[in-house]
């Protein structure tokens, strides 16, 4: 159960934990960072722990505590979240695991394992220029020439969200039917290195992980200036294939799965997003049920 406990005075790192003999006391381990341990962390394993709660520690940041005992990192460092919201979010993936722990579904542990760790240790200008190489190949800049109910659906529901986006920050961006896509001119991804660069660094981890599962910088901007809903966001990054998918059918257990994990992981890097950048404390606790 899950008690909020509060004393006032880029590669995308998973769950891991150590579960030793004795796990009355200390923080939890990580596993050592291994091809094996890093399967492991992926897989599922049986809850060894009854309470969550959270609790302030140095520094104002929020700690994860699991039967009173502090979450670490792969890393080995200590789990420690900038505020409160976060830190009763990624509880609550924590308290919703049943007997098992299926880490695959905890896509905010993950993303604060990753700004924490940072793996692959990058400061936020390498981060943003990843996000603007995605720029280049953006989803909704690439266009088809035929057939012409796809082109015809490309235009009517890419086309308005691309004009948004050209307007809302005052850029060209454009489309092409050509392989090589359109030239984004250097103007517009000035713009939004400015843009991007007003975001903190785990803001950005986020917005990255967004851009990411949607294979768009335009859907991506549209889904956290709130112009477009999750599922809305997701569907557009997929038009084509969902096209393809209604002329000529598909297995359709597959594509439900692909389509809700691509939901769950979106929405996550977008809620990672905008808690990151709460900086009010909440002002209740949650009570043990």
């Amino acid at each position: 159960m899950f008690r909020g406990l509060v004393r006032f005075p880029s590669r995308l790192w998973g769950p891991a934990l150590s579960l030793g003999k004795d796990c009355s006391k200390g923080p939890l381990a990580p596993l050592p960072i291994t091809r094996s341990a890093h399967s492991a962390a992926t897989s599922e394993r049986r809850k060894f722990y009854e309470d969550v709660s959270i609790s302030q520690g140095e520094g104002g940041l929020y700690e994860i505590n699991l039967d009173r005992r502090k979450l670490k990192t792969p890393g080995g460092k200590l789990f420690t979240v900038p505020n409160e919201a976060l830190a009763i979010a990624v509880a609550t993936e924590w308290d919703a695991q049943r007997d098992t722990l299926k880490f695959y579904t905890m896509h905010l542990t993950t993303l604060c394992n990753t700004a924490i760790d940072n793996p692959t240790q990058r400061d936020k200008d390498q981060m943003i220029n990843a996000a603007l190489k995605f720029l280049e190949t953006d989803t909704i800049c690439y266009r088809v020439d035929e057939p012409p109910g796809l082109v015809e659906l490309m235009n009517n529901e890419w086309e308005p969200v691309l004009r948004w986006i050209e307007k809302r920050y005052d850029v060209v961006i454009g489309s092409s039917s050509s392989i090589l896509g359109p030239e984004i001119p250097e103007s517009t991804k000035e713009t939004f290195r400015q843009h991007l660069n007003s975001y903190n660094f785990w803001s950005l981890t986020g917005l990255e992980y967004v851009i990411t599962q949607l294979k768009s910088v335009v859907l991506s901007f549209g889904l956290i200036d709130r112009r477009l809903t999750v599922e809305q966001a997701v569907l557009l990054s997929r038009l084509e294939e969902e096209y393809q998918i209604q002329r000529w059918g598909n297995v359709e257990w597959a594509h439900d799965y692909d389509m809700y994990e691509l939901r769950a992981r979106t929405a996550a890097g977008a809620l990672f997003l905008y808690l990151s950048s709460e900086t009010s404390t909440v002002k209740r606790k949650l009570l043990q049920d």
